[in-house]
């Protein structure tokens, strides 16, 4: 990530607008259960949110800066921080109550994004919901992202990529009034 976006993921702008609107529309009636997963907090702003509603949150982070200042700074909270690669998770099957993903695909090479649906299935107990929201491509988008990695997600596809993945209860939305989508989705009960 640039120095622009590094420097905007931190800011309380962006947390305001996570917390105020973006969050509690996402994860309104959404069941996190007691110990879920969320995949590539980055700077952990969306972790400290998270954090409060469940009983305990595993955070799985590639970036090792990252991962390691998140793991200094909730050290001794109800936070566990894994250093890794959300395309081939070290954890086992089943293992989780839910998974979480926050504008953080379009960071992940498409060719790896499949994976990480997979793994994301994979390591969901059965009945255990995916949920997340993602950026698409706008002119203020591309200023935020200019000389990053960046691989957009496209929202009408998405849906059918994430049952090829092994989810069922698919739900893909737009956002409205601005770019970006959400969706929801559930590992198919035992």
């Amino acid at each position: 990530m640039n120095a622009f976006h590094r420097w905007y993921c931190r800011s309380g702008r962006w947390r305001r607008r996570l917390y105020d609107t973006i969050l509690p529309g996402l994860f309104k009636d959404v069941d996190l259960g007691d110990d879920p997963l969320e995949i590539g907090p980055g700077p952990g702003i969306t972790t400290d949110w998270l954090r409060q509603r469940v009983p305990h949150l595993t955070a799985i982070e590639i970036d090792r800066r990252l991962a390691a200042s998140l793991e200094q700074r909730l050290a001794g909270s109800n936070v566990t921080v894994i250093e890794g690669d959300a395309a081939k998770m070290p954890f086992p099957d089943a293992a989780f109550s839910a998974a979480i993903s926050l504008t953080m695909l379009h960071h992940v090479p498409t060719r790896l994004q499949d994976r990480l649906l997979g793994e994301a299935c994979r390591v969901l107990k059965p009945g255990g919901v995916f949920v997340g929201i993602d950026s698409t491509p706008s002119f203020v988008w591309n200023l935020y992202h200019l000389f990053d990695d960046r691989f957009p997600v496209d929202p009408d596809g998405f849906g059918a990529r994430l049952e090829r993945a092994g989810f069922g209860d698919v739900s893909v939305r737009r956002n409205p009034g601005r770019p970006g989508f959400s969706f929801r989705a559930r590992r198919p009960p035992a």
